[in-house]
C-alpha cells in the first residue's frame, strides 16, 4: 500500500512539474489581446490632454518665458543643468505676472456659481 501511494505521488508530482515547465501562454508577439494594449504597438497619435498641453506650451508658456529677460538669462540659456523645483516656481511666477488671472473667468468662480457645488450666489 505504501508503494502504491508513493508511486501515485511521484506520478502526480511529475505530471504537475512537467506542466509547469512548459508555458501555456503566447509570447507578447503572438498574443493579439496583449498587442492591442502594449506599448510596443501603441499608436503614435497623442491623446486629447497631451495635445492641449502641447498647444499651451507652444502658444502661451514658452513665448511668455522667452519675453521675460530674467527667466531667459537665468534658466533658458543654461541647457546643461538639471531641472529644479525652484525653476518651475520662478517660471510660473513670470507667467502669472504676464497673464494675471481674472476672478470672474476663473474655474473657482465658475464652480462656486454652480447650484449643486456652490451656493449659487456670489461669495466674494
Amino acid at each position: 500500500m505504501k508503494q502504491l501511494i508513493l508511486k501515485q505521488s511521484i506520478i502526480l508530482s511529475l505530471f504537475i512539474l512537467s506542466g509547469c515547465s512548459q508555458p501555456h501562454y503566447d509570447s507578447p508577439t503572438q498574443n493579439s489581446a496583449l498587442n492591442k494594449i502594449s506599448n510596443s504597438n501603441a499608436s503614435s497619435k497623442s491623446g486629447a490632454l497631451q495635445t492641449l498641453l502641447d498647444d499651451f506650451l507652444e502658444t502661451k508658456w514658452l513665448p511668455t518665458l522667452q519675453k521675460d529677460k530674467e527667466i531667459r538669462e537665468k534658466y533658458i540659456e543654461k541647457k546643461s543643468r538639471n531641472f529644479t523645483l525652484q525653476e518651475y516656481i520662478d517660471k510660473r511666477a513670470a507667467y502669472l505676472k504676464a497673464h494675471p488671472s481674472d476672478f470672474n473667468n476663473s474655474n473657482v468662480h465658475k464652480l462656486e456659481m454652480m447650484p449643486v457645488i456652490g451656493s449659487g450666489k456670489k461669495r466674494r
